[in-house]
């Protein structure tokens, strides 16, 4: 009896031990998955596609790429991330088109919610199809200032940064588009092709392919200065209307995060991982051929930017009159 009892006590210790074990095993020991809050196909979704596969060669488990879309300014997918456990296996892709969402009542959480991650971004251009009748920006600004609101346009999401270039240059240009909101770039350049939009506004990485092919025709870059694609100069807007570096460039930070509430190992265990990644052939390979400019900012650093993007954006857009809640009621300081 005595002896059961020693064997089972033995035992009792060591399932105990086995279960504390599993329980501190190290982070990751099962799958990842990353909810991109964007739609398969844009900017967001093929950066975080490129990153997790590098970034999977120096972890020891699988990390799977999902969308979840929806919402205003991406919220749907942050708030699916949100409610998942901050264990650092559901991680969310964004962009920074994302801290807009707050301003615009999407959610009631500031940016800081997150530990992002940043693997860099690429400069918004205006293109139209490629059978479009208009050959330059002046051609396409003064029809939308001849008939008000009538210009179909496509610049992804509600709040996006698309959108928000695309305001800024109405601001800038006295001029009025009928916004038309998809849900990604993807989905906004094929309206522009399919003729349902007169104009698109996305990055140049995620025109680039549609430029060479024939399908768009860029007008003007969104940014100081001009570009070179498809053996044409693409101009900036900044040469043809004074005034637009008031407004302008707002530019891309595209990667992913964790819950900043999530343990410190976590966190190193992710940016060891995210470093290793961003330092390899095959992201400088990618972000040459894809039109990207490499960051590799995480942590407070990357959260720095983010703060600075979220005041920036959030007032932008409050001057534009496209806020539903007020930036400083939710502590979110003017630029």
């Amino acid at each position: 009896m005595k002896l059961r009892l020693a064997r089972m006590a033995a035992i009792a210790v060591l399932a105990s031990g086995l279960g504390t074990a599993n329980s501190a095993q190290d982070y990751p020991y099962r799958d990842i998955i990353t909810a991109v809050v964007w739609g398969a196909g844009g900017g967001t979704d093929s950066i975080n596609r490129m990153i997790m596969a590098e970034m999977e060669k120096h972890l020891p488990v699988s990390i799977s790429v999902i969308n979840q879309t929806g919402g205003v300014a991406g919220s749907n997918g942050m708030v699916y991330v949100m409610n998942q456990p901050d264990d650092g296996y559901t991680l969310v892709g964004l962009s920074e088109s994302n801290v807009t969402a707050s301003v615009q009542g999407g959610w009631d959480q500031t940016f800081d919610y997150w530990y992002p991650f940043i693997v860099g971004g690429s400069p918004d251009l205006i293109s139209v199809p490629a059978d479009s009748p208009y050959t330059s920006l002046e051609e396409l600004i003064d029809a939308a200032r001849a008939t008000p609101g009538t210009i179909p346009a496509a610049a992804s999401g509600a709040g996006s940064i698309h959108h928000l270039n695309l305001l800024a240059i109405q601001n800038g240009t006295d001029a009025e588009f009928l916004f038309i909101p998809y849900q990604g770039s993807a989905p906004g350049q094929e309206a522009a092709m399919a003729g349902e939009v007169q104009l698109v506004v996305t990055s140049l990485a995620e025109q680039a392919a549609l430029i060479e092919g024939g399908q768009l025709k860029p007008l003007a870059m969104l940014t100081p200065e001009n570009a070179e694609i498809a053996g044409m100069t693409v101009p900036s807007a900044f040469d043809i209307y004074d005034g637009l570096d008031q407004y302008l460039p707002l530019m891309q930070a595209i990667g992913f995060a964790v819950h900043d509430s999530a343990s410190d190992d976590i966190k190193a265990t992710l940016g060891a991982a995210f470093e290793q990644a961003i330092a390899s052939d095959v992201v400088a390979e990618w972000a040459e051929a894809n039109s990207y400019a490499v960051s590799g900012a995480y942590g407070e650093e990357a959260q720095a930017i983010f703060a600075t993007l979220e005041s920036n954006f959030a007032y932008t857009l409050q001057d534009l009159g496209a806020t539903t809640v007020d930036p400083a009621s939710l502590g979110i300081e003017k630029p």
